[in-house]
């Protein structure tokens, strides 16, 4: 149960850490009295443009912030209603869902073509094999 709770903590870290590479990429790009100051003027019709890397990042940290609660349920959910022998593979699912998140996350911030989709899938198949080990 302690691995298994071990990298649902991690992936809400990584959750976390997920937003600085955009949040410092608008530092750069606004400059640092816009970014103190909350936004440019106009904003949000007009705005500075970010890189797209920096795009990325973020919509890579919002499907992450959708993501976890589902991750986080299924996660709970195995640890309350499984025997301690069956958590085992539960851990084994949860490890996957945390570095196929991390995969994810790269492939996504340098726009690897080809690749983005399926490692979300393994992390999306991760939480469903949680989920299976319940029912």
């Amino acid at each position: 149960m302690e691995t298994t709770y071990y990298y649902m903590m991690l992936s809400g870290v990584l959750t976390l850490a997920l937003w600085l590479p955009y949040i410092v990429a608008r530092l750069f790009v606004w400059g640092i009295p816009t970014f103190l100051n909350n936004y440019p003027e106009n904003f949000p019709v007009e705005q500075p443009e970010p890189p797209l890397w920096a795009q990325r990042a973020q919509r890579a940290h919002l499907n992450m912030v959708e993501t976890m609660p589902a991750f986080i349920a299924v996660t709970i959910a195995a640890t309350q209603l499984l025997e301690p022998q069956a958590l085992l593979e539960t851990a084994q699912w949860a490890k996957m869902f945390f570095f196929a998140r991390i995969a994810y996350a790269i492939i996504y911030i340098i726009g690897m073509p080809y690749f983005r989709t399926p490692v979300y899938l393994v992390s999306w198949f991760a939480i469903l094999a949680i989920a299976f080990q319940i029912i």
